[in-house]
């Protein structure tokens, strides 16, 4: 789980929970000065708790087992007139009680179960629309492998035209294996990063969206930017020499986040500080084992020429390549309109 989105995550918890608290008190102060009766009965049941714990200290173990049984009912008897009191002012039985946003987990966003405790279901809910929205990534409600539509893909083979004996079909199909079993494993070490190519329109942006769609689900941190904005971002953050906190936290990103995807490679402006800093994204990932997917239109020989043999190399030998083929899908659902 992200642990800086849990961090802040957190925080807000923990002042939603102390806000509940503070606003059951107030509201218990404000019965106290409206209800002099409920106080009568407060002041009462202190006492008798009080009597209680005397009881406890001194006589045999039956006196002490007879008197606290009669104490408890005398307890009983008070919160049944402090109920009485409450209905008689249309009050609710829980109106002095915290009104938590998550009955579960009562706002500290961990639950029990059994000796062990874990992260509530809404918490970790939460997690996943920050990081949605955080990088972007709203249209994954959208495209991921639930609604991956293979009507868009020929079943023709056309080794002329595709450069293979697959047919347009067969190939997203094994892709989409690959994406599915890459998500699967991400923490397993032998598991490779992934390379899309192919050109535009060919399902490349949609698989990598279904990819991250998963990854954030199944709890793991994703960071998806286009290959120009991410290296200005880098640029940027570098030429502030990191005193900007917004943008040392976006640098930093970079390289801690579980899955990082890199869409569209090949279309930054070219520089030799942003080849560096591709092999350093690149290079700092695969020494952390952070997975990592590049998505680009150029083929491997396009690669080869723009980026250097240090680039080029890590992608050769720590990348599954995946060559997308076909008609343009965008186009086709144009027509289909």
């Amino acid at each position: 789980m992200n642990s800086y989105i849990s961090k802040y995550l957190q925080r807000e918890y923990d002042l939603k929970r102390q806000r509940a608290i503070s606003e059951a008190e107030a509201r218990k102060n404000g019965l106290l000065n409206r209800l002099p009766k409920y106080g009568e009965l407060l002041t009462k049941k202190n006492t008798v708790a009080i009597d209680m714990a005397k009881t406890m200290l001194k006589g045999t173990d039956i006196d002490k087992q007879i008197a606290e049984d009669n104490l408890k009912i005398k307890l009983m008897e008070i919160d049944k007139q402090i109920e009485a009191l409450f209905v008689s002012e249309g009050l609710p039985k829980d109106y002095l009680y915290p009104k938590f946003e998550c009955s579960k987990c009562e706002d500290t966003g961990f639950i029990k179960l059994g000796n062990k405790e874990s992260r509530c279901p809404c918490f970790t809910q939460k997690v996943v629309n920050i990081t949605y929205k955080q990088n972007n990534m709203l249209r994954l409600e959208d495209e991921n492998f639930n609604t991956f539509d293979i009507a868009y893909f020929s079943n023709k083979a056309d080794k002329e035209k595709y450069q293979s004996d697959k047919s347009p079909l067969q190939n997203i199909e094994e892709i989409k294996k690959v994406a599915i079993s890459f998500v699967d494993n991400m923490t397993n070490p032998c598991q490779k990063n992934l390379l899309f190519t192919g050109r535009a329109g060919t399902g490349k942006t949609f698989m990598s969206s279904a990819i991250a769609h998963s990854a954030v689900n199944k709890g793991y941190s994703v960071l998806y930017q286009t290959a120009p904005l991410l290296m200005d971002m880098i640029i940027e953050a570098k030429f502030s020499g990191y005193k900007d906190e917004t943008k040392k936290e976006q640098y930093n990103r970079v390289f801690d986040v579980d899955l990082l995807i890199i869409d569209d490679l090949g279309t930054e402006t070219l520089s030799n500080s942003k080849f560096t800093e591709l092999f350093n994204i690149i290079n700092t990932r695969l020494l952390k084992d952070k997975k990592t997917i590049i998505s680009t239109n150029l083929t491997l020989q396009d690669l080869a020429v723009q980026y250097d043999d240090r680039v080029m190399s890590r992608l050769i030998g720590n990348y599954t390549i995946c060559r997308f083929f076909g008609d343009d899908i965008r186009l086709k659902k144009k027509r289909m309109c």
